[in-house]
């Protein structure tokens, strides 16, 4: 992306966002919440006469630091980035940019098809890219949806002190990226790998060996008993893409991740001895989302518990399960649902 400045041509990075606001908006904002740090700036209504009062380019790269750190990244995308050559460089110091978090972004949206495309994919990498590159090798967190491979391996290989990486539903990562990770990012003590259906069992074992302080683990899966709320989004061949082995996962998480406190499952098909060798394996659990996990009973949820001395909080499968799942006879869900969850609610 080319901006004319006025005075030069500047090569800009991709703008991950829907729009880019006039930067004007952008200086009259920062400078009324700043005017003591910058007093020489002078804010007029007017857009071209407040430019030929002040001179922008101007600015300390110390004033320019202190102004746009209290921007949060979208912001500083949409706006200061694209004012001029100063502003752009400010933009890429260290100190702005130690931390990547596009949830807000995404929590703040609905859910569009648009996600899952590959023009979206490229513009989530051009943020990933972009701010790896600025962070000298100091990034610690990363919080991003529908990011590749190659843009996952490019930050794992440049950013040895990774503590937080989050990558929900990015489609096109695998086991390839996940292995560099882990072979890269030592110090990783939490990772969000869910609604990532090209990740095995391989990749949370090569983790759990390599990254010894992993203390969270977020590894949930669509609700394919209602796909209803990610038909017509999410392409059909990638809900059809779920994996499988989920006991192998559970096995792998067990035996390699002994540290974890923190662990989601939501809407997982691992059986009562998966969950029966991660209670074995993490004793230091102390928290279990087990929410949707349809193939359990009480009876493995209690026998469980009783490993995971330090358990605060445990989500269990508390859901309706409908008839037409399970192909249950007539009033069968009911009794099913009573086995698994001990529950008198439908008894008469």
């Amino acid at each position: 992306m080319t901006l004319l400045t006025g005075e030069r041509n500047v090569q800009y990075p991709l703008c991950p966002f829907n729009e880019i606001d006039e930067y004007y908006s952008y200086k009259k904002r920062i400078c009324a919440n700043t005017c003591s740090i910058c007093p020489k700036m002078n804010i007029e209504d007017n857009p071209t006469e407040l430019t030929h009062n002040s001179d922008w380019a101007e600015l300390t790269h110390e004033c320019l630091i202190n102004i746009l750190s209290r921007l949060p990244l979208e912001d500083r995308w949409k706006g200061p980035m694209l004012v001029c050559k100063p502003w752009m460089e400010a933009c890429k110091d260290s100190s702005l940019n130690n931390s990547l978090d596009l949830e807000p972004y995404f929590e703040s949206s609905t859910e569009s098809t648009r996600w899952w495309s590959p023009e979206f994919q490229r513009k989530i990498d051009a943020i990933l890219k972009f701010i790896v590159d600025s962070s000298d090798g100091l990034l610690k967190q990363i919080r991003v949806r529908h990011c590749s491979d190659q843009a996952l391996i490019f930050a794992a290989q440049r950013c040895p002190k990774l503590e937080v990486l989050s990558i929900k539903s990015s489609q096109s990562v695998s086991d390839a990226a996940m292995t560099e990770v882990a072979k890269s990012c030592p110090m990783l003590k939490e990772l969000d790998v869910s609604f990532c259906h090209e990740i095995s069992h391989e990749s949370l074992s090569s983790i759990g060996r390599n990254c010894p302080h992993l203390k969270v683990l977020k590894r949930n899966f669509m609700n394919l008993l209602d796909s209803s709320q990610h038909r017509g989004i999410v392409p059909n061949e990638y809900l059809n893409a779920c994996p499988q082995d989920f006991d192998s996962e559970a096995a792998a998480i067990g035996k390699s991740m002994p540290k974890l406190e923190h662990l989601e499952l939501k809407f997982s098909r691992l059986s009562g001895r998966g969950l029966a060798m991660i209670s074995e394996g993490c004793l230091n659990l102390e928290y279990l989302d087990l929410n949707g996990c349809a193939n359990l009973t009480s009876r493995d949820i209690l026998n469980a518990s009783s490993n995971l001395k330090n358990l605060k909080t445990i989500l269990k499968p508390n859901f309706y399960i409908p008839r037409s799942v399970y192909h249950t006879e007539r009033y069968g869900h009911w009794r099913l649902y009573d086995e698994r969850f001990q529950t008198d609610i439908f008894r008469i």
